[in-house]
């Protein structure tokens, strides 16, 4: 499977691993730790390398059985203070472990984020993906290639962490139907988000068994513009309550509804997701799931560096970290 990066195709260390028949782990050793493979295939892997034209990551021959004392935490976008909090909780388990932490950033491409994760195999020890827009086959790969942790997504076979999404999207409806809300409007994040497609199936399970109409708006890009576009055609498809993905989604929502004369919380309840820092600056204060970010970095990356050295994954149910709700002012009884 290539990757094209900046409009050039490039081949993979899958690539190679296909035409000759062996595992992506097999490729790997055979430049990094010649000695550690058959010779007949190390040469048949050489051969079919350089007709492909791939070209080993040249900092991963020279690494040949040492360790790196290297941590890649690949982020979708590090403008997101999701990930900020995410980052100080994997940088203190490499302080802990004595690591050092390397970022990259994906701009939420799938694309970008494979060519980032390809050039980091072999030049780090262990890799910790944070909202992976990947294919959960194209995440199997680099797993059975390098230590890998898969943040908020759930991959089979993979070691994975993440927020508890079903009892929160549950929470929050009970809180809106409590202040005598009946319908909301989910406003969804970006289409590939695996943590979207959760959080819109707890909230709809949740909303169908205690009698809440809800509508679906989007997907948009989870910032604040994108929570601002997801406000169309208000007086049309108007509902007492707004569920942001998140809360730079929640937060372009209320920015709309008051440029349109719609007041929060007096006349549209607004609730986001994350417990952002930024959640607590805006007016009103923002009503929120507190999800355990830090904790998520941190054990993310405590795990992914227990498989560096030697550990057995027991990848067949994922961590699953418990969150709370904070309900501030964006939320007020609904109007009769």
């Amino acid at each position: 499977m290539s990757s094209r990066a900046g409009g050039k195709q490039t081949t993979t260390i899958y690539d190679v691993a296909e035409k000759a028949g062996v595992a992506p782990s097999t490729v790997s050793r055979a430049f990094s730790r010649p000695g550690r493979v058959n010779a007949e295939t190390a040469e048949r892997i050489r051969t079919i390398a350089a007709e492909l034209g791939y070209r080993a990551n040249p900092q991963a021959r020279a690494l040949s059985t040492t360790r790196t004392g290297m941590l890649a935490v690949v982020l979708a976008d590090v403008t997101n203070p999701v990930f900020a909090e995410v980052v100080r909780g994997a940088g203190r388990a490499c302080d802990h472990a004595g690591y050092t932490m390397l970022l990259a950033e994906t701009e939420e491409s799938a694309e970008k984020e494979r060519a980032m994760v390809d050039r980091a195999l072999g030049s780090v020890d262990a890799i910790v993906l944070s909202s992976s827009r990947m294919s959960d086959a194209a995440i199997r790969q680099v797993a059975k290639v390098e230590p890998l942790v898969v943040l908020n997504r759930e991959v089979a076979g993979v070691p994975c962490v993440l927020v508890d999404f079903e009892p929160a999207m549950r929470r929050i409806t009970e809180h809106l139907l409590e202040l005598g809300h009946r319908q909301v409007t989910y406003v969804a994040g970006p289409e590939a988000s695996w943590a979207d497609g959760m959080r819109w199936r707890g909230l709809r399970a949740a909303t169908e068994e205690l009698g809440l109409r809800l509508r679906r708006v989007g997907p948009v890009a989870p910032t604040v513009a994108g929570g601002q576009t997801a406000v169309v055609d208000w007086d049309a498809h108007r509902t007492s309550a707004v569920v942001a993905y998140n809360d730079m989604v929640a937060i372009g929502v209320i920015r709309r509804l008051t440029t349109l004369g719609v007041r929060v919380p007096q006349d549209v309840s607004v609730v986001g997701f994350d417990n952002t820092p930024v959640g607590e600056l805006v007016t009103p204060a923002l009503t929120t799931v507190a999800a355990p970010l830090r904790a998520l970095g941190e054990t993310g990356a405590s795990n992914a560096l227990a498989l560096a050295r030697g550990a057995r994954s027991r990848a067949t149910e994922p961590v699953r970290l418990p969150t709370r709700l904070i309900a501030r002012g964006s939320t007020a009884e609904a109007r009769s």
